[in-house]
């Protein structure tokens, strides 16, 4: 069996902008999530609300990330052995990325970006 497909370059480009939206969005839900969880150090709040942002500045070519711009985060982010706060962020501790790398959320930006897009076409 054999399949010809022609594809529409009006829709290629209205595919790369719902995609370059959505890879936006779900750094968005990524962040939120991050937040939700309650895993970042927190004292007075400056790292988890201000100084952490999405960072969209090469989204056309495919790059969005969760950033933050404190010279104290990385520090912090590569030091699990600190005797982190408990009393704001329960699960406070270093490399609070980590587990949407290899632990438990791994699938969750894959999963995020699958449903937003759904929810766009």
């Amino acid at each position: 069996m054999k399949v010809k497909a022609k594809i529409n370059p009006n829709h290629s480009k209205y595919m790369k902008k719902i995609c370059i939206e959505t890879l936006t969005e779900t750094a968005d839900a990524l962040k939120s999530n991050l937040v939700q969880s309650q895993t970042m150090p927190k004292d007075s709040g400056n790292l988890e609300d201000r100084s952490t942002f999405v960072d969209d500045s090469k989204k056309n070519s495919g790059r969005v990330s969760v950033a933050s711009d404190t010279p104290y985060a990385r520090r912090l982010y590569y030091h699990p052995e600190y005797n982190f706060r408990k009393d704001k962020n329960p699960n406070a501790g270093g490399a609070w990325f980590q587990t949407y790398i290899d632990g438990k959320k791994k699938d969750f930006v894959n999963k995020a970006f699958a449903k937003i897009l759904r929810g766009k076409l």
